[in-house]
């Protein structure tokens, strides 16, 4: 055999072994009867045998078209699938979606987007991997993760979709000297115990640009990279710190007190990242559009 078969003419040779007749092949698939003859025959020369017998009354299946017709049945049935399969993928029904977080943000409103996403989406995985921004847009770029919910990036190679504003507030213990409701200045960490988050975070990063702005000279204790460790050391008593108020729920609500800070006002933003110059992967793509519409409700509405 010089050459393959078609898909399109073992498709018409399906038609006439189902219907024995050419007549009604012709008029089922829309092609002329002449044309599905000329096929037909075409189709048995490339095979090199007769497929089908026929006189002016009757079209019988030979014993080459009988051992034929399951083969082109299976054929047709897997490329069929496959291609059903594909456009389900294309429209993001199935697949996989890596998705970046700041543990914030992986521990707030995160969880509720994905579980809303996944009932309209039961077939696509969802994996989520929280990391420090720089961790994330690190793996961004070497395309370990589709897409990001973190802070702005430091460089032209991202598109950043703003969502929030998340301001920084005090956060001290429930019951202290500084738990009011009033906002407070920056100066206050002149004279308490500040409890630092790790030099490479986000949150760190904002709290020293607070105190440059401010004129303070304030030394950071500990350098924690969990929040549950700040929250630990702040109801031990130890010292008060400033975080974004996105991250109050990963604490202890009932042990923690927070109050606006001011002189300066400073904010995180937080967004969804990708990578400039990629296409997202369908799935990433439906369930980007997913939590866009989905995240600035699940964000308490004071960041909103």
């Amino acid at each position: 055999m010089r050459h393959p078969p078609s898909l399109t003419s073992l498709r018409l040779f399906l038609q006439v072994a189902y219907n024995r007749s050419f007549s009604e092949a012709s008029r089922l698939s829309h092609v002329s009867q002449p044309a599905l003859s000329r096929t037909i025959r075409l189709l048995e020369e490339q095979l090199g045998t007769r497929l089908f017998d026929r006189n002016s009354r009757n079209v019988a299946l030979t014993s080459a078209g009988e051992a034929l017709l399951p083969i082109v049945e299976r054929l047709t049935a897997d490329f069929d699938h496959a291609f059903s399969e594909l456009e389900h993928s294309f429209a993001g029904e199935r697949g996989r979606v890596v998705v970046g977080a700041l543990p914030s943000i992986a521990a707030g409103g995160l969880p509720a987007a994905i579980a809303s996403f996944r009932q309209h989406h039961p077939q696509v995985e969802v994996i989520l991997h929280d990391h420090l921004s720089g961790n994330l847009y690190q793996q961004m770029q070497d395309r370990q993760i589709d897409l990001a919910i973190t802070t702005p990036p430091e460089s032209d190679g991202f598109a950043f979709h703003k969502l929030v504003d998340d301001p920084l507030v005090l956060v001290g213990p429930v019951g202290g000297a500084l738990d009011e409701p009033e906002p407070i200045e920056w100066s206050i960490f002149r004279d308490h115990a500040f409890i630092a988050m790790a030099p490479r975070s986000s949150v760190r990063e904002l709290t020293d640009a607070a105190f440059n702005v401010a004129g303070l000279n304030v030394r950071g204790l500990y350098d924690c990279t969990q929040l549950a460790t700040v929250g630990a050391l702040i109801e031990a008593g130890l010292g008060i710190t400033a975080l974004p108020q996105s991250t109050l729920g990963m604490l202890h609500a009932s042990r923690i007190a927070s109050r606006p800070l001011l002189n300066p006002s400073i904010v995180r933003q937080i967004g969804v990242a990708t990578l400039k110059g990629r296409t997202l992967p369908p799935a990433a793509e439906v369930f980007r559009h997913h939590f866009l519409q989905s995240f600035t409700a699940a964000m308490p509405h004071s960041l909103a």
